[in-house]
Parts: structure tokens; C-alpha cells; sequence
């Protein structure tokens, strides 16, 4: 047994791949989270949109993302588009009200970057911010982290 798990540690490291079970799923220090799993980055007035990593790691492998039109408004806590997976069809709510600025249009083509690169590659919109104190109302990193270690310990 310990020269197999030596065997797989040595070709993790070859590969560059971690070898420690992942306890909990990545979380961003910089960005505001809602109880509904959305991230929001903010830069000046505008506020890029995605879904958080443990989302995804909870919806699995995305298939299919909804998204809406540029120039469309959004309100916080109301929906404007779905993600599908091989388990389960969610509503994205947004986390701030505002117009949408830009749509990304390479989920059409590429849903997975929502699981390979949610805080990154996998963003969803943009949003030109109509009410920047909502951003109060949303948890910060630590308050995130917690939150989920609660509601999966629900689960």
C-alpha cells in the first residue's frame, strides 16, 4: 500500500498535480460573496459576475449556461440565467443590480470553463453597478468559507 501511494505521489509531482484531497473548494480573498453561490468582483463602477467554485463542484461537470443580453438590467437576488449540468439545472440571481455591460459569449462554446476556471475564465457578465451599497450586504471571504462549511455540514 505505501509504495503504491508512493508510486502515485511521484507521478502526481511529475505531472504537477496535488496529491492532498481537496477538503473544501477555493475562495477567493478579494471578492464579494452571496448566499446563493455567486461571486462578484468589483472595479470602480463595474462588477464582473461568475459562479463560486463550490458551486460548481457541487453541480459537477456544466454543460449548458443561459445567459442574457447585453444591456439587459439586472436586480440583486433575481435571476438572469441558468447553469446545466450532468446532475442538476440551477438559477444564476445576480448579486448586485445594475446593466449589463458584457456577456460571456465563450461559455456558449466552452460551459466547462465554469469548472476549470470559475473565478477567472468562467465569469458570466459585467455589470455597470446602479447601487454600489449593496456590495455591503454581501459576505467577504471568511464569511463565505464559513457559510459553506455550515451548509455542507447539513448535508
Amino acid at each position: 500500500m505505501a509504495s503504491r501511494l508512493l508510486l502515485a505521489s511521484r507521478a502526481a509531482s511529475y505531472l504537477r498535480i496535488s496529491t492532498f484531497p481537496r477538503a473544501f473548494s477555493t475562495v477567493v480573498k478579494d471578492l464579494k460573496y452571496a448566499d446563493t453561490h455567486e461571486w462578484v468582483k468589483v472595479d470602480g463602477d463595474s462588477a464582473t459576475v461568475g459562479i463560486t467554485d463550490h458551486a460548481q463542484d457541487h453541480l459537477g461537470d456544466v454543460v449548458f449556461v443561459e445567459l442574457p443580453e447585453a444591456g439587459v438590467n439586472v436586480t440583486q437576488g433575481k435571476h438572469f440565467g441558468a447553469v446545466e449540468s450532468v446532475k442538476a439545472s440551477s438559477d444564476i440571481n445576480s448579486p448586485v443590480s445594475g446593466k449589463i455591460v458584457e456577456v460571456n459569449t465563450h461559455l456558449s462554446e466552452s460551459p466547462g470553463l465554469i469548472n476549470a476556471s470559475p473565478y477567472d475564465r468562467g465569469w458570466i457578465i459585467k455589470v455597470k453597478l446602479s447601487n454600489a451599497g449593496e456590495l455591503n450586504s454581501m459576505m467577504d471571504s471568511e464569511k463565505y468559507t464559513k457559510f459553506c462549511e455550515e451548509e455542507d455540514a447539513k448535508h
